[in-house]
């Protein structure tokens, strides 16, 4: 065990350190608009939002260096000279270190490595420890301890943490070792190596995933049905949900509490919404009904429950009649017009009243396409065809996360018909992974319904222009729960849609999926390779199961035919 010594804590004295005064993106070689504020060594905030070619998955508060969370100035200057340290590791001062790292660090390996050296300062804080000079062997195996489990309100562990966060937590240890001499306001004792040199990944135990990546596949009583209900809400679905989207953006356009033109009042107030109100009879159009959740407010403000006027969304009557707002001075004139519309023609939610036939999901029959639905309902509506458009286009192609935010509206390449009959769909994105900052644009060869699934995404978009974001950054995680609510509940059984199991399903898991169904074809790892975009093809066979993956000889004809019958292979057949 090292012996902490009773060195003195130094003084935040940043004049004295090699990075005074440095800008850090010329320093670092990131490139900013002209005329962008420029994050200085000095300053306790460095903000990176605007560097060019940051990825889209790059999420704003990884762009933003906030060291003000390190309470101690001292430890704050040597979290400073460390980010710096592996952003710009051609600086001299750090070229000259035995153990530095000679390739830069992402911004994104930044921020991580800024938020655990920012706990583990927290951390050492609470322990009394006032200076890095005390730090010892038994105080770095205590830090890796506290970051293994997760801890409820009492302390107690309740589980336990991911080899990632292990490792993230060594790591912070052993940066302070090997940055130890760049250090101007404190540095750990000279002797200090716990765990024996190990590497951080080693400390952690990180499974190697030299024999088989380690995310595991869709099972397929999940991909299946999951893989069909989508299939069947982009292709059938689509073309509705394409409507009702613009339906609610001409009504908000129209009649939304921001819509431009509305007036406050007017002499005319009266007569302009019995007006809009003779409309609707004239037409035998029903009036517009509020939100179900509209009802309470309405009710605790003294509306009788027996009103008929207690549905009306008068409120939007008044701004199709050009005012913000139906006044309640002007309720007892206008509630015998009311009153008449309501006998005449009814009230009814606003969107879809008379929906088109569409096939269930056997095609044994035709039921309309969904029920009447409230603005939110509709909104919500299109945000689950837009789910099943990205779920198909994940499925069906393998893109990574980044590359699908990086999919920009006009994605869609010319179709190619090389030859009658055969037909090449191509979609234009970027790498992100392994590439230089701001990626490199490639194409992607994707099958019929990938293409279309894009073309869908492209239609519900709100600004379809050009070099748009087609998505944008998304949590699919969190839109996949909802897709599989919608599926599951009677919106979705009505149209003849199996259930979803329970299972959790990322795009990785979907990417993986992807590839060990077309690694076990004959010629499929060097297939896979290609489309998934694998730097080595040891990477794909990590990917197919490189124990049971033989591409020649009798072995790969023998594992294929017996995964035919029972895999989700069988189902990628028959669905496309």
């Amino acid at each position: 065990m090292t012996t902490p010594t009773a060195t003195t804590h130094h003084p935040a004295d940043a004049s004295a350190s090699p990075f005074v005064g440095t800008d850090v993106c010329r320093q670092a070689r990131l490139t900013l608009p002209n005329g962008a504020d420029r994050p200085l060594f000095d300053h306790d905030h460095w903000d990176f939002t605007l560097v060019i070619g940051l990825p889209v998955q790059m999420a704003l508060h990884e762009r933003r260096f906030d060291f003000t969370a390190i309470i101690d100035p001292g430890w704050r200057l040597v979290a400073k000279e460390l980010v710096l340290a592996v952003l710009a590791p051609w600086h001299p001062a750090v070229a000259m270190l035995p153990r530095a790292y000679r390739t830069p660090l992402h911004l994104r390996s930044c921020s991580a490595r800024l938020n655990e050296l920012t706990r583990l300062f927290a951390w050492l804080g609470q322990r009394g420890i006032s200076t890095l000079a005390r730090l010892g062997t038994a105080d770095c195996e205590a830090y890796l301890a506290h970051r293994r489990f997760v801890l409820d309100d009492y302390g107690a562990a309740v589980a336990e943490q991911s080899p990632g966060v292990r490792r993230a937590a060594a790591q912070a240890v052993i940066d302070l070792i090997d940055y130890r001499e760049l250090f101007t306001a404190d540095r750990v004792p000279p002797d200090l190596r716990p765990w024996g040199g190990a590497s951080a990944s080693a400390v952690a135990e990180m499974p190697s995933g030299r024999t088989e990546n380690k995310t595991a596949p869709v099972p397929n009583e999940v991909l299946q049905p999951m893989l069909a209900a989508a299939l069947h809400l982009v292709t059938v679905l689509g073309p509705h949900a394409v409507t009702l989207h613009r339906q609610v953006h001409e009504t908000d356009q129209a009649s939304a509490i921001t819509a431009v033109g509305l007036r406050h009042s007017a002499p005319t107030a009266i007569a302009d919404i019995k007006a809009v109100l003779a409309e609707y009879m004239v037409a035998g159009v029903a009036l517009p009904m509020i939100e179900d959740h509209d009802i309470g407010p309405r009710l605790a403000a003294g509306w009788a429950a027996d009103n008929p006027l207690l549905p009306v969304a008068t409120g939007v009557l008044a701004r199709e009649a050009g005012y913000t707002q139906l006044w309640a001075r002007w309720l007892p004139t206008l509630r015998g017009p009311f009153l008449e519309a309501v006998a005449a023609v009814g009230v009814k939610k606003q969107f879809v009243r008379e929906a088109d036939e569409a096939p269930t999901a056997s095609g044994s029959s035709t039921v309309p396409w969904t029920l009447p639905l409230h603005r939110s309902q509709a909104v919500a509506l299109i945000g689950i065809v837009r789910t099943a458009a990205i779920t198909v286009l994940a499925a069906v192609s393998g893109m990574r996360a980044s590359e699908l935010m990086e999919l920009r509206v006009g994605c869609r390449c010319p179709i190619e018909e090389p030859i009658p009959g055969l037909r090449r769909f191509r979609l234009a994105s970027k790498v992100v992974k392994g590439q230089p900052l701001g990626g490199t644009d490639d194409e992607w060869v994707v099958i019929e319904q990938a293409h279309q699934a894009v073309k869908t995404l492209e239609q519900l978009h709100d600004d379809p222009v050009d070099g748009a974001l087609l998505l944008g950054r998304f949590d699919f995680y969190t839109r996949y729960k909802w897709f599989r609510g919608w599926v599951n509940s009677p919106s979705g059984q009505r149209l003849g849609l199996a259930p979803i199991p329970n299972g959790r399903v990322t795009l990785r898991k979907l990417r993986r999926t992807l590839a060990l169904e077309m690694a076990y074809r004959p010629g499929g790892v060097l297939a896979t390779k290609i489309h998934l975009k694998h730097i080595a093809v040891a990477t794909t066979e990590g990917y197919a199961k490189a124990r049971e993956l033989h591409q020649t000889g009798a072995k790969s004809q023998v594992t294929c035919s017996r995964r035919r019958p029972d895999g989700p292979q069988r189902y990628y057949e028959l669905a496309f």
